[in-house]
């Protein structure tokens, strides 16, 4: 890699980025708009029903956000043309051949013209429906690589994937791929065919129950949670997401591929600016929920790490392993971008972090007034959490029916809503078991030989800290307190 050599990639490129109202998508256009508006050309695949609509979902969910401020002010009265110019809006959808573009000469321009494609789409929650969960992360990802595959100057598909496709490994997690079809557990193996058809049928039988979609999408969530579990993942997010893994490596033949697998992405650590960051992800719900005094415990060992990353070092380190290997032909083709193994921060941590703010910087409430924190309780199994429960929640309703029975007349449901609530917390809690318990850190090799070669190749300061990725220099105390946190309030509080 010479000097400059990262912009100079990424100058007069066209690049295909689906998924592009994600958060990590969003992150990605704005990075390269701002570095190298000298890119030409971001297709950016959306769901909408026709142009006008990506048009107007480009504009309001991307353009809009807090996070182009500083595109905007830069372009300012000639911001709409540097869209129109830079920027395509394309509707589609990657659950379906083709990507569901129907505009057959936009497709064709596209294939013609496309350098790289990113796929960033995915749907991520983790007890997503089986038959949604499948069609995006698994089937889409065949999607995106077999469009790739018609692009006729294609240079490489990068595909972002999550480091927890692990499922619960203990101890060093290598950069390392699955095999086709290979299990966590047990001897059976995996034929995503099978799980297709599997689908199908299961939909069949709910459509000729004439279940409603809710009792649908309730069944379909279980079902989901139940073949993944089958198969040694924890939930049918990072299953299905495997399974994705799996299909790329096994048919991407000659084209160049990198999968990327972040860990816990976070707010913005610098770029564009620090603490952006949008809806509560992973833990971010834990400290959320804290600070508006809805909760009062944190589940984890003392000595448990949580892995975590900052979008922008995420987005660094994509463009970084992108100009790398378009200059050679690297061996490595899995990137493992987080924190564990090199600077690992303990939940421990963040509990202590979370109580020192919002007991200093208190959530003022609906009602105007501040909330009172206190230091959470940490629980260290879930034994001790199911105790907790059955203390915080059975024992006020013992109380409360002694009184409603005399005062009130709707009493059961008010306790079917709180059994509702309960049952929601349960239910998350066992979603988020394998990750406040992991006991795994993820080797990081292939990520530290980019930032090696980077130094080693003497690329300008400048640059070297416009795609800064190394998660050594993050202060964790820092970030937190005066970041991440005050981040959360503003945008997702």
């Amino acid at each position: 890699m010479e000097v400059g050599s990262i912009l100079e990639f990424l100058e007069n490129k066209t690049i295909l980025a689906t998924g592009a109202t994600g958060y990590l998508a969003k992150i990605f256009v704005e990075k390269v708009l701002r570095v190298q508006p000298n890119v030409k050309k971001l297709y950016l695949l959306l769901r909408a029903a026709d142009a006008d609509s990506a048009m107007e979902r480009l504009n309001r969910e991307v353009i809009g956000k807090d996070l182009f401020k500083g595109v905007r002010e830069k372009y300012g009265s000639s911001l709409n043309s540097f869209v129109s110019e830079k920027m395509t809006p394309i509707p589609g959808d990657i659950s379906r051949e083709d990507l569901g573009i129907e505009d057959f000469n936009l497709r064709d321009e596209i294939l013609k013209d496309i350098d790289v494609v990113i796929n960033f789409a995915a749907t991520t929650n983790f007890d997503e429906r089986y038959d949604v969960a499948l069609g995006v992360n698994t089937l889409g990802a065949l999607n995106v690589l077999n469009f790739a595959k018609k692009c006729l100057k294609i240079r490489m598909l990068v595909h972002v994937s999550t480091a927890y496709v692990c499922g619960e490994d203990t101890g060093l997690i290598l950069e390392k791929p699955f095999p086709m079809g290979e299990a966590k557990k047990g001897n059976r193996k995996i034929d995503i065919e099978e799980e297709k058809k599997l689908v199908q049928e299961k939909l069949n039988e709910l459509e000729s129950e004439n279940a409603s979609e809710k009792e649908i999408t309730a069944i379909m969530k279980d079902f989901g949670i139940e073949r993944a579990r089958m198969f040694g993942w924890p939930n049918t997010y990072v299953f299905t997401k495997a399974m994705g893994e799996m299909i790329l490596m096994h048919m991407k033949e000659d084209l160049s591929l990198l999968i990327i697998r972040p860990t816990m992405i976070t707010s913005t650590y610098r770029e564009p600016f620090p603490g952006w960051i949008e809806g509560a992800r992973t833990v971010d719900s834990v400290i959320v929920g804290y600070g508006k005094g809805k909760v009062g415990c944190f589940v984890s060992r003392p000595e448990s790490v949580l892995d975590v990353i900052p979008a922008d070092m995420v987005v660094n380190g994509i463009i970084v392993a992108m100009a790398t290997r378009a200059q050679k032909q690297a061996s490595e083709i899995i990137y493992q971008i987080g924190s564990s193994l090199r600077n690992p921060l303990k939940l421990s941590s963040v509990n202590d972090f979370s109580y020192r703010y919002f007991s200093a910087n208190p959530w003022i409430n609906k009602e105007g007034v501040p909330v009172k924190t206190s230091k959470a309780i940490i629980l260290s199994s879930m034994t001790k959490f199911y105790i907790y429960m059955a203390f915080r929640f059975q024992l006020p309703l013992k109380a409360l029916q002694v009184a409603t029975i005399l005062v009130l007349k709707n009493y059961q449901d008010m306790c079917t809503v709180l059994d509702r609530k309960v049952k929601l917390v349960m239910r998350l809690v066992e979603l988020y078991k394998p990750y406040v318990f992991f006991e795994g850190s993820f080797d990081d090799s292939n990520s530290e030989k980019l930032r090696i070669e980077a130094r080693e190749r003497s690329l300008e300061l400048k640059e070297m800290d416009e795609f800064n990725f190394d998660p050594t220099e993050i202060d964790w105390e820092n970030y937190m307190m005066s970041v991440h946190i005050p981040g959360l309030v503003k945008y997702v509080m």
